[in-house]
């Protein structure tokens, strides 16, 4: 909790027609990125979505924003991480973004998913921060590599699997915040390799 502007990133896992009732949030960028199941989201804007694996959603809670959430389904379990990011500007027009990809476009590269600016081919969420958020999963022995511009710092977490981190070991559920190092290389261990995410930071 709280590494350069990455300011929380939750790994909840929820029961089937359970969820976070409304509450309300201001000032925070906040990006759903769902790993197994599907969650019904809700907010006081009146917008209404279900997001899956392989989805993305950002909402800018500027000004204030009452949002929920909770498992679409009745009977299977949902597992979502859910990001806070400290946005460059308090007091913003509230907005919501969701977008879609491909499975195979995080498969042995690393995938944009949220930066400053469109500045990427493939569709993103923008994000009012000077970050970027991408996503990879990395078979065994298959690696990528990531550079870091030298007042730039990171954080990596492991979704699923086992990986290496500039040949540090890390399971699921383990996080690593970088600093001082130009180049990642991240590999993947183990029978079936691991799922990461990435977050380039100021």
């Amino acid at each position: 909790m709280g590494f350069r502007t990455l300011r929380v990133l939750n790994d909840d896992r929820i029961a089937p027609g359970k969820g976070f009732g409304p509450h309300a949030h201001r000032d925070m960028e906040i990006i759903t990125y769902v790993v197994e199941g599907h969650v019904l989201h809700r907010d006081s804007t009146g917008e209404q979505h279900v997001v899956g694996p392989n989805e993305i959603q950002t909402m800018s809670a500027g000004s204030g924003i009452i949002h929920s959430e909770f498992n679409a389904s009745e009977t299977e379990l949902a597992r979502v991480l859910q990001i806070w990011i400290e946005p460059a500007s308090e007091d913003l027009k509230p907005s919501y973004q969701q977008i879609a990809f491909a499975a195979e476009e995080k498969k042995g590269r690393l995938r944009l998913l949220a930066a400053p600016d469109a500045s990427s081919a493939e569709p993103l969420t923008i994000i009012n921060q000077d970050a970027r958020f991408f996503a990879t999963e990395v078979a065994s022995q298959q690696h990528v590599a990531h550079s870091l511009a030298a007042d730039r710092y990171a954080w990596i977490q492991v979704v699923k699997g086992h990986v290496a981190l500039n040949g540090q070991s890390m399971k699921e559920g383990d996080g690593a915040g970088i600093s001082g190092e130009r180049e990642l290389s991240v590999s993947g261990i183990g029978a079936d390799g691991g799922e990461i995410l990435l977050f380039d930071l100021a």
